[in-house]
């Protein structure tokens, strides 16, 4: 996947540091909610997984987590976001 949806030349819309949620989105399995907190944690060490978020769908196929994490820089999302999305067990990143 490519860097962060924003347009280029765009960065003064982040006033580093900052609160910023993450949806992750992926097929409802086990170690699933793990792995994404692993992934957080490498990119957010002081990330706390007692503060993720998950839902099911409504047919319970598949599995939100949402994480809120203290973004330090633009470098520091756009590596996030390449490392969920790559990952085979997500589907998607908001």
């Amino acid at each position: 996947m490519t860097d962060l949806p924003i347009e280029a030349g765009s960065e003064d819309i982040f006033d580093f540091p900052c609160d910023f949620p993450i949806k992750i989105m992926g097929r409802t399995v086990d170690n699933f909610a793990q792995t994404v907190m692993e992934i957080i944690l490498r990119h957010a060490p002081d990330f706390n997984p007692a503060h993720m978020e998950m839902r099911a769908s409504s047919g319970g196929k598949y599995l939100s987590v949402t994480c809120t994490i203290r973004a330090v820089s633009r470098a520091q999302l756009d590596d996030l976001y390449r490392n969920l999305s790559g990952h085979p067990m997500v589907v998607m990143v908001l």
